[in-house]
């Protein structure tokens, strides 16, 4: 196995370095280089290294997943999920029986169209999960909710045979892992953090010892490990701002791994034409194409419909649609048990691994031009206009006018509409992060909960009439769709390096923050007056606790 990876790595190195000098999705490029490594590593090597990396993806992305957050939008994403496995797998599944399939092989046709990929989204919506919290955390909670669905089919599989009680059996142990996820991530993990006493190296070493216990446990009981896996990374409590070393040790082994995932799926790959005849390659390509359209084009249709319905913008519902555009590595683990079990061919394997190629291959790309997607669709009138969401959870006062928009309600965020307060200044905040819906409701006077760089949210802000309008989200995306507006007041922005804010400057921001250069200036400012004693230690150790929110008591 670890001559494997080394000819993976040996192999896609080249890809890597081809992606980071010309700015390209680095997936295609990954699995692609999986596809010339395939030649050198033998099936069977390659399916145990899928399998191991898939788990170990699968820990990260449980470790990733904050349940506070997802629970803020978790009834209109488990209605999203539910129906997409329900519609979109009941088409699967139909397709197959059409095309001649056994039912039991139709079956996972009919899941592999159904599951979306975690792994995928998370790797590839990295940034925006950060800038648009809500397209975030309904991706995330759909996959959520069909990751759960899918553990419980891979219990149900290796119970080995439609029997109750074995079906019972496994998927009681399922459970029992995840009760100690829970009980881990309560008692245990909190525990373990002070016993490590700051050290970030103790705490890795921690969290790898529980991961090893849990797929110990799992593979002890006959239960696939992937299960403990995943029960392993919910017992890690999510709290990057606390456990900022361990989250960033994390976050590299996802790197490594899901380097390994992309390039372990071109391996399993077998061309049609090359290793069969061209009858049976003609039907496997027919099914890989069953397999494409209805991944593609079928499941985001449904997602964006029922988000729509659901009331919300046909922008969030589109783009959060188009991040479930891909086959999950759930179904590639479900379609390896599958194999070894002998209730899948090899015919139907080999069709599903290409089409979940293909469509890692293909998300790679409508991510990167999503925006581009949606606005072509919303142009054609493809889309009707939903704005249930937005009007049901902002509150604008009707005679608000010359007023202040600030986009954002973080930690800058309030603390600006502290000072706008304290001067009496009228406001609207605009913000969608469901995390912090209460705060906006307790705190805020007027505020809008929609998507910034949707037009109606801008309307429900009445920019018509704004004074100014303040963004504190440092995200680029964010930050040039308004600009696109073309607003009468000036935009102050917020930009993560001079470069950006330069740019921002030339495409027509009237002021744009640099937090780092500001933070120099400050200091400056503060050493300048204790250096000529306009400031005495007392008085700066003061000012320094109001900051960060201290008294002296503390």
């Amino acid at each position: 196995m670890l001559t494997a990876v080394a000819i993976i790595f040996i192999i896609a190195g080249p890809f890597l370095l081809l992606a980071n000098r010309f700015d390209l999705p680095t997936a295609p490029l990954l699995i692609i280089g999986g596809l010339l490594a395939g030649f050198f590593i033998d099936e069977d090597i390659v399916l145990q290294l899928a399998q191991f990396g898939i788990a170990l993806l699968v820990f990260t992305f449980g470790v990733s997943i904050q349940l506070s957050a997802i629970g803020t939008v978790f009834r209109d994403s488990e209605l999203a999920a539910l129906m997409q496995i329900l519609v979109v797998g009941s088409i699967g599944m139909a397709l197959g029986i059409i095309m001649g399939l056994p039912i039991e092989e139709a079956l996972f046709v009919g899941v592999a169209v159904a599951l979306s990929s975690t792994i995928v989204a998370t790797a590839l919506l990295q940034t925006e999960v950060h800038s648009d919290l809500i397209r975030g955390r309904l991706g995330q909670s759909i996959q959520f909710i069909q990751d759960i669905f899918a553990l419980m089919f891979l219990l149900a599989m290796g119970a080995g045979v439609l029997e109750l009680d074995p079906i019972v059996l496994q998927i009681g142990y399922g459970v029992v892992f995840l009760a100690a996820a829970a009980i881990v991530n309560r008692h245990v993990f909190p525990w373990m953090t002070r016993l490590a006493g700051g050290s970030v190296e103790l705490m890795v070493v921690g969290v790898i010892s529980i991961l090893v216990v849990f797929i110990g446990g799992a593979m002890a009981v006959g239960v696939p490990m992937v299960v403990g896996s995943f029960a392993a990374g919910l017992a890690i409590r999510h709290d990057p701002a606390v456990y900022i070393g361990l989250f960033n040790g994390i976050e590299s082994i996802k790197d490594f791994f899901v380097a390994i995932f992309f390039a372990t799926v071109g391996a399993l790959v077998v061309i049609p034409f090359v290793e069969v005849g061209v009858e049976a390659s003609i039907e496997k390509l027919t099914l890989v194409l069953v397999i494409v359209a209805l991944t593609v084009i079928v499941k985001p249709v449904v997602t964006t419909a029922i988000l729509m319905y659901r009331g919300y913008e046909a922008r969030t519902s589109t783009l959060t649609g188009l991040s479930t555009d891909q086959v999950s590595e759930f179904a590639l683990i479900i379609a390896i048990e599958a194999l070894i079990l002998g209730l899948l061919t090899q015919s139907v394997f080999d069709a599903i691994i290409l089409a979940a190629a293909i469509t890692m291959i293909t998300s790679s790309f409508t991510q990167r031009y999503s925006e581009r997607i949606y606005r072509s669709l919303a142009n054609r009138g493809v889309l009707s206009e939903r704005h249930g969401k937005t009007d049901a959870l902002s509150e604008v006062h009707a005679d608000i006018s010359n007023h202040v928009i600030v986009v954002g309600y973080g930690k800058k965020g309030s603390r600006l509409v502290d000072t706008l307060e304290r001067l009496d200044q009228p406001y609207i905040v605009i913000e969608n992060d469901p995390a912090l819906r209460d705060d906006l409701r307790a705190d805020c006077e007027s505020y809008v909960f929609g998507d910034a760089m949707d037009a109606y949210t801008w309307e429900k802000a009445r920019v018509a009439s704004a004074k100014a309008i303040v963004s504190v989200t440092g995200s680029p995306i964010v930050s040039r769709r308004l600009l696109e507006f073309d607003f009468e007041p000036g935009l102050i922005l917020r930009a993560p390096d001079e470069r950006v804010a330069l740019q921002l400057i030339e495409e027509g921001a009237l002021y744009v923050v640099v937090p780092d250069l500001l933070a120099s200036e400050q200091l400056i400012k503060r050493i300048s007056a204790l250096l000529e004693s306009e400031l005495s230690h007392d008085e700066l150790r003061a000012e320094g606790m109001a900051l960060l929110g201290l008294d002296e008591t503390d």
